[in-house]
């Protein structure tokens, strides 16, 4: 198994083992902090992508502005 599989799972345990135990001390549900430990990592991932597809714009949009300013100052 490669370095980075094996970082990604021993992190996805110490997410899950962080939220269950923040939501469990603040509800004293075990079935509510079972299901918040689950959950909020697939919003999570969701808003990640999205995340990540703002900074692709910004970044796109970063180069164009980049490629505009150096065109002014040396036209072709």
């Amino acid at each position: 198994m490669s370095r980075d599989i094996i970082k990604t799972l021993t992190y996805l345990s110490v997410h899950l083992t962080v939220g269950f135990t923040v939501a469990y001390v603040m509800t004293g549900s075990l079935a509510l902090a079972g299901g918040i430990a689950l959950v909020e990592p697939c919003i999570n991932a969701i808003a990640f992508w999205f995340h990540e597809r703002a900074w692709k714009r910004f970044d796109a949009a970063s180069a164009n502005a980049g490629t505009r300013a150096i065109h002014a100052l040396h036209p072709a």
